[in-house]
């Protein structure tokens, strides 16, 4: 069955274009699958309830070549004072080890910075 590799739309055969796209369909099987994922793959690493914090951890775990992935129940529609939830930077099984000791030394002070 042709698809359409932006959209993703599915067509009857016959019809070569997508008409939303303007790109030119492909048979479904050579389209790259998304990677299966599943919670048990995926471990915490780090909590904080500062947005920019988890952030900032996850770009610089993904620069190092880990893959990390953020999760939040923060509910921001809540007008009250205060963190209500925490925000939690996962990362795969296999990459624990290594995404700890980069959080470490990335939280680690630097001396220099005492002294001023």
């Amino acid at each position: 069955m042709p698809v359409c590799p932006n959209c993703g739309y599915e067509y009857i055969e016959g019809i070569t274009f997508c008409p939303d796209c303007n790109q030119k369909l492909v048979d479904e099987s050579m389209l790259e699958q998304p990677e299966e994922w599943s919670e048990k793959d995926w471990q915490i690493v780090f909590t904080s309830s500062e947005d920019y914090e988890i952030e900032m951890l996850k770009d610089n775990l993904e620069s190092a070549g880990i893959a990390a992935m953020i999760l939040s129940q923060k509910d921001r529609n809540f007008p009250a004072p205060g963190d209500f939830s925490i925000i939690k930077l996962m990362v795969k099984n296999e990459d624990v080890p290594a995404a700890l000791t980069f959080i470490q030394e990335t939280m680690k002070k630097n001396p220099e910075e005492d002294e001023e």
